[in-house]
Parts: structure tokens; C-alpha cells; sequence
């Protein structure tokens, strides 16, 4: 009885010591896990602020970070563009160089120079920061929706202001990794944490 019993409290040890090994992502608990869900996101080559061509063959091998944006917005673009400045020197403060994309969601108005002005307002460092134009209304459509999971939508009649998500997301080998919310409550130092532990991973 005592030898059945010590065989059984053995292998509880051994399938909790597994589960331990092989569940979860290593990542922190703040945001939302999708690497499970295979976001892979599409091939892109657009324009930067800085009139640059700049896509996915530029990421390669990187953790990235990326949002939607456009500079005319009234709502959420303006709060979404300073945490992600803030996000962004506390990712240099680490000695992290983590590229970030922002993806205008209005290429018909945001032209380079708009972007540049734009971003300027916050701060943002061009050297990891890149602001994406350069492209029609429906394949920035087609790449939030496929790729980003996140539904776009043109203004309504007797609006200029576009539908668009407010999430931060966070990329690895071109596959979306976690999201997080890029209005409030912005989880900076998860998302710090999440980007080292994936950097020593790659």
C-alpha cells in the first residue's frame, strides 16, 4: 500500500514537472497570447516617412512591434503614438533596438512628409520607428484584417474618422506573438520583458 502510494505521489511529481517544461510561452502574463493561432503576417513593402521603401524583407529576423494609425484621427491615434514613444525609450533604455511600424490607415492623406510631421510631435526616434504609407485604402485593409486580425473600416458619411484597432502587437520570425492594449493601461515593462525574452530566443 505505502509502495503503491509512493508510486502514485511519483508520478503526479513527474506529469506536474511536464506540464511545467512544456506549458505556456515563457512570455509574461499582461496582454493577449496568440502564439498559438498562427497571425502570420503577409508580405509588405511600403514607404516611410523618410520616403524609403521599407517592408517585411527588413525585419527579417527581428522582434517587432507594430500598430494602425492615421494623423488626422481624433480619438485614440494621438494617446496610441505617445505610449508607444514612451514604449520606445524604455526599449532603448534596455539597450534594445527593437523596430516599431506604424501603419497609416489614411495613405491617401498621410504622405511621407504628414507622417514625419506627425511623428515629430512625439518624439519618435526614425532609427527604429518607421511610419508606413504608400499604399491604397484596400490592401492596408486586406493586411490589418489577414495578418492583424483586426477589422478596418472608411469613415461614414459626414465623417473623416476611420475604424480602425487600437492594439499594440508584438511580431517574432513574422508571426504575431501577443497583443496588447495601446490606449490604456498599457503594460510597458511586460512588453520590455516580453521583447528581451523573445530577442534571446531568436
Amino acid at each position: 500500500m505505502i509502495i503503491k502510494h509512493l508510486w502514485i505521489k511519483s508520478l503526479l511529481i513527474v506529469m506536474i514537472l511536464s506540464l511545467s517544461a512544456c506549458g505556456g510561452s515563457g512570455l509574461t502574463d499582461a496582454g493577449n497570447d496568440v502564439s498559438g493561432s498562427n497571425w502570420e503576417v503577409a508580405d509588405f513593402t511600403y514607404t516611410n516617412q523618410n520616403g524609403e521603401r521599407f517592408g517585411l524583407s527588413d525585419l527579417e529576423g527581428e522582434v517587432w512591434l507594430a500598430n494602425f494609425i492615421f494623423t488626422n484621427c481624433e480619438t485614440v491615434c494621438s494617446p496610441m503614438s505617445a505610449h508607444m514613444a514612451k514604449l520606445q525609450q524604455q526599449l532603448q533604455e534596455e539597450g534594445l533596438t527593437t523596430p516599431i511600424v506604424s501603419f497609416s490607415v489614411d495613405p491617401e492623406r498621410d504622405t511621407p512628409d504628414v507622417l514625419r510631421t506627425f511623428a515629430d510631435q512625439f518624439g519618435a526616434d526614425f532609427s527604429t520607428w518607421h511610419f508606413l504609407t504608400g499604399y491604397s485604402f484596400a490592401e492596408i485593409k486586406a493586411l490589418s484584417e489577414t495578418s492583424f486580425k483586426s477589422a478596418l473600416a472608411e469613415p461614414a458619411e459626414g465623417t473623416d474618422q476611420f475604424t480602425h484597432g487600437t492594439l499594440f502587437y508584438l511580431i517574432d520570425s513574422n508571426h504575431v506573438i501577443k497583443t496588447y492594449d495601446g490606449v490604456s493601461d498599457v503594460p510597458y515593462d511586460s512588453i520590455v520583458e516580453d521583447v528581451k525574452i523573445l530577442s534571446q530566443e531568436s
